[in-house]
């Protein structure tokens, strides 16, 4: 009789490596957890095999119920990937054509729309300007509406652009499509959904959310506050409607891409469609980007009270999901570490970094100002034998040597590299954050003066009116939190900066010559912000 000793030894070493990164997935979520920027689930999965699937803090903080894989997480802009799928089963049983003018199932569209095809919406290239982004938005965010009239809010509104010019993210479009949907179909969007992607599938804990009927196991929604979460706002879930309504779990998150990409929902066809990109990386309810050779296809979502990341990556069927009932950053960073853990990729947190001694002289070669953009320096001293970093106007802080040319950050997770030219003479800085890297070349050995800048005392409660999700494009958000009293944006993948008030309404960045402008409605709602850097305006409506 043979031995079996080798295929048992083999089986344990994989059990083991599996554990590990388990293991090494938790302990990444649990650093956002443990510094109460994350509360929600999580799930990362090969295939069908699960490696993680956890859930992480309160479901329900004032009833002090956890979290947990079947806990059901309202999707925000994750919607979309539905939505778009919905118009291709139509297309796929001949209902519809892509490439059809929307006018050819609206005929009573505005002649503004003649040329705004099917595309157009599902790849934000409409010219129809988005409705959450409007002045009377947050007014109108509590109040049950109908397709029809959420349609009638923007249908007399002028073009942003000639359709298929630009991109700009619409969730305009993405109501129309699901208002569409509704037409040709003869049914609900919410009864669509249900009968032609959730049943199927097997996704028994999604749906079209409701504000007024019993859902087992839904989670409450929380933003951060000064004191710690509070509740959320309120919005009716007829207002985002087929642009971002729907809630889902983990586990049928997972059930939905193998299913997508299984070919167990749409033609190889459809969903080629579906994955091609267009303009800015934006395909059909997804941003498809390839880096390094390695496709990856996802989108974020953000409403009140959760903010939310899906990502899959066709080459070896990893599906990422992040869900949280608590705004802010987290789940699109807690997916990107993950993401590099999954593909053996060496992930160190702040929490892990140990600082070495480095000789007095060793750091006094490192003084001086850097060039982080033209106009804008980031200034190394040495106080004693500590090194300090200093980026525009920013409070200076510690760097502390990993190696004699590699330091890091207690605050933020951040790294800075030294480089040295051929000669052995330091040359540039390179920041190391977000997984970005950022160089900065050296401008002299000496130590310029930052420039001033003008802050006034904003009340709290004004400050508090500016928290929440903001869309800025297909693969980016600008999320506004307010912790101990200090008002920060943090742009997707990035760390969070600090703003600071020139006027009730525009706030400025000390790390970047950029500034904020809240848009607000007559009755002081805020709608949207806009991202002044540059020369350029970006309008970023609210989620």
């Amino acid at each position: 009789m043979k031995s079996r000793t080798p295929l048992l030894l083999a089986l344990l070493m994989v059990r083991v490596c599996q554990g590990q990164e388990e293991a090494r997935m938790d302990q990444v979520v649990r650093s956002y957890v443990d510094s109460g920027k994350f509360m929600g689930s999580v799930l990362v999965a090969r295939g069908d095999k699960v490696v993680l699937s956890k859930g992480y803090g309160s479901a329900d903080l004032e009833w002090d119920i956890p979290n947990t894989p079947s806990t059901k997480f309202r999707l925000g802009s994750l919607t979309k990937q539905f939505t778009a799928a919905s118009i291709l089963l139509l297309e796929e049983r001949g209902k519809l054509a892509v490439g059809d003018p929307v006018r050819k199932y609206l005929p009573d569209a505005p002649a503004a729309w003649d040329k705004v095809t099917i595309f157009n919406l599902l790849t934000h290239t409409s010219g129809i300007p988005s409705f959450t982004g409007f002045k009377d938005y947050a007014e109108s965010e509590p109040f049950a509406t109908t397709p029809a009239k959420l349609v009638a809010r923007f249908r007399d509104k002028p073009l942003e652009f000639e359709p298929g010019t630009k991109w700009n993210y619409s969730n305009s479009g993405y109501a129309l499509l699901g208002y569409l949907i509704e037409k040709v179909s003869g049914v609900t969007y919410a009864d669509f959904v249900q009968r032609n992607l959730f049943d199927p599938l097997g996704m028994k804990d999604s749906g079209f959310d409701s504000n007024s009927a019993v859902i087992l196991r839904r989670a409450s929604g929380y933003v951060p506050g000064p004191g710690g979460p509070t509740n959320a706002g309120y919005i009716h879930m007829s207002v985002p409607f087929s642009a971002g309504a729907l809630y889902s779990t983990t586990e049928d998150l997972l059930k939905w891409e193998t299913g997508l990409f299984g070919g167990k929902l749409l033609s190889a066809a459809s969903l080629a469609k579906m994955t091609t990109p267009f303009k800015q990386d934006y395909a059909f309810g997804l941003g498809v980007t390839t880096t390094d050779g390695k496709r990856r296809i996802a989108h974020g979502g953000g409403i009140e009270g959760f903010n939310t990341y899906l990502c899959y990556f066709p080459d070896d069927r990893t599906t990422i999901a992040v869900l949280a009932n608590l705004n802010g950053g987290a789940p699109d960073e807690i997916c990107g570490l993950l993401e590099k853990v999954a593909h053996g990729e060496q992930v160190k947190l702040a929490a892990e970094r140990k600082a070495v001694e480095v000789p007095h002289d060793i750091l006094q070669g490192y003084v001086g100002t850097y060039e982080f953009q033209p106009g804008f320096n980031y200034l190394v001293t040495l106080e004693g034998n500590q090194l300090m970093g200093q980026l525009g106007s920013q409070p200076s802080l510690a760097l502390y040597p990993e190696t004699p040319t590699l330091f890091f950050l207690k605050e933020v997770d951040a790294q800075i590299e030294i480089v040295r030219d051929p000669g052995g003479s330091v040359s540039a800085l390179i920041l190391h954050q977000g997984g970005q890297d950022h160089t900065m070349k050296r401008k002299s050995s000496t130590v310029e003066a930052p420039p001033g800048h003008k802050e006034i005392k904003v009340p709290a409660d004004v400050l508090g009116r500016y928290v929440g999700s903001y869309q800025l494009g297909a693969h980016f958000e600008i999320v506004v939190t307010l912790e101990d009293g200090q008002l920060g944006a943090q742009l997707t993948g990035q760390q969070r900066f600090p703003i600071y008030p020139e006027t009730e309404n525009k706030f400025f960045l000390k790390v970047v010559d950029a500034q904020l402008e809240f848009v607000l409605s007559g009755s002081g709602a805020v709608t949207a912000v806009i991202l002044h850097q540059n020369g350029t305006d970006q309008t970023a409506p609210r989620e």
